[in-house]
């Protein structure tokens, strides 16, 4: 599918299945996570608390990311997916009538979470399989604009859920959410054999097939040019809310940035053509960073929202990379090198609002959130040789 375009993406089934199930597990993690915050700040009264069942869907991707990758090129990716969604099913409905302590309902998420990193994994690794080719990157496209757009959605739904059956019954639509997707992925994929895997245990074999992918000059740098810039990134939008004095005015600001990264991914994804995509990765990944200087000067919400919206837009560097990840990494080990990428963004992710917000407390919000603007830039700079395109495609990395 060389030279696709979004009409012949989405006419092929198997990706409108993906898409469709993708969709409902934003959506269903969205409400939960919301919901969840929510039913811990109404038990306890503690702003702590509840943010830290907002961030605990994060957390085990650090974990499973180290020592459980491997299980998704062991096992095939229909099961391991349906598997994903059974599970957040039976979570959602534990959350929401097992009446359990507070300290159980966190510890259920993160336990029951270790495993999310292999659910995406194995969705990920599928993707190259339906759309070969540049196809691929047009739908890493469609699903990046479906992301954000569907957190939008399912937080506007949580909300309206929220306020009318309360913090239960939001859980109780995400369980069902979760069941709906389960049955789309089971009766709407083929059953494809899993992509093999040595006789190692598998934390042992997820510890060797990461050392050998970070050591990979080509695989790493990779990896690198798609984490860094995102965790100065999520740095500049951790100090959004304290910027506007904790008001609801920081939801309409990241609202807006995450439709600016809707935007950015559509217009890259359906315009650019494959050469200029990857082209356009050093300059969209400096634009990453250049709009949050901007609040060196303490605009109000209106400019705020403008600067975050384009700054996300840069998020679209990310499409130019795909393509060249794909063809470095072996493709006996795809899930497990799509599962580090995943698992490494959500990290930097916490990791870049931890910093910027222990800075928040040293200087201003708006200077912390120009400081993470400017980190961005010069991470971007610093990675110019992996985020610029091989003048010539070079081989795969030798076998893992």
């Amino acid at each position: 599918m060389k030279g696709a375009t979004f009409g012949e993406v989405f006419a092929v089934r198997e990706f409108r299945v993906l898409f469709g199930g993708f969709a409902l597990l934003v959506v269903g993690d969205s409400i939960k996570m919301l919901a969840l915050s929510v039913l811990v700040f109404a038990r306890t009264g503690s702003p702590g608390l509840s943010a830290a069942a907002y961030m605990a869907g994060w957390l085990p991707y650090i974990v499973g990311g180290l020592f459980l990758l491997s299980l998704a090129d062991r096992l095939p990716a229909r099961g391991l997916m349906v598997a994903g969604e059974l599970v957040r099913a039976v979570v959602c409905v534990l959350l929401a009538f097992a009446g359990l302590p507070v300290w159980a309902m966190l510890a259920l998420v993160l336990v029951t979470g270790l495993c999310s990193p292999v659910f995406g994994a194995a969705r990920s690794a599928l993707l190259p399989d339906v759309l070969p080719g540049d196809a691929f990157v047009l739908g890493r496209s469609l699903l990046g604009v479906t992301s954000a757009s569907a957190q939008i959605a399912g937080l506007a739904v949580g909300g309206v859920f929220l306020a009318v059956t309360g913090p239960a019954g939001a859980l109780a639509v995400t369980g069902a959410l979760s069941l709906v997707a389960a049955v789309v992925l089971r009766f709407g994929l083929p059953d494809r054999p899993a992509r093999g895997g040595s006789g190692r245990g598998a934390v042992r074999e997820t510890l060797r097939v990461n050392r050998r992918l970070l050591s990979d000059r080509p695989v790493r740098g990779l990896l690198l040019a798609g984490w860094l810039p995102c965790v100065c990134l999520a740095g500049a939008e951790a100090m959004v809310v304290p910027y506007l004095g904790g008001q609801g005015q920081a939801g309409v600001v990241l609202a807006m940035a995450a439709a600016g990264m809707a935007a950015g991914e559509f217009a890259v994804g359906r315009f650019a053509a494959p050469g200029l995509r990857e082209r356009l990765s050093l300059p969209l990944a400096v634009l990453l960073g250049v709009p949050w200087l901007g609040f060196t000067a303490g605009p109000g919400i209106g400019w705020a929202a403008v600067l975050a919206a384009v700054a996300a837009a840069g998020l679209s560097y990310q499409l130019g990379l795909q393509r060249r990840f794909v063809d470095a990494v072996p493709e006996e080990v795809r899930g497990q090198a799509f599962g580090l990428q995943s698992a490494g963004l959500m990290t930097g992710q916490a990791v870049g609002a931890a910093l910027v917000g222990a800075l928040g407390e040293w200087i201003t919000p708006a200077y912390a959130i120009a400081v993470a603007g400017g980190a961005g830039v010069l991470v971007a700079l610093a990675l110019s040789r992996d985020l610029r395109p091989s003048p010539a495609r070079g081989p795969s990395p030798a076998d893992v």
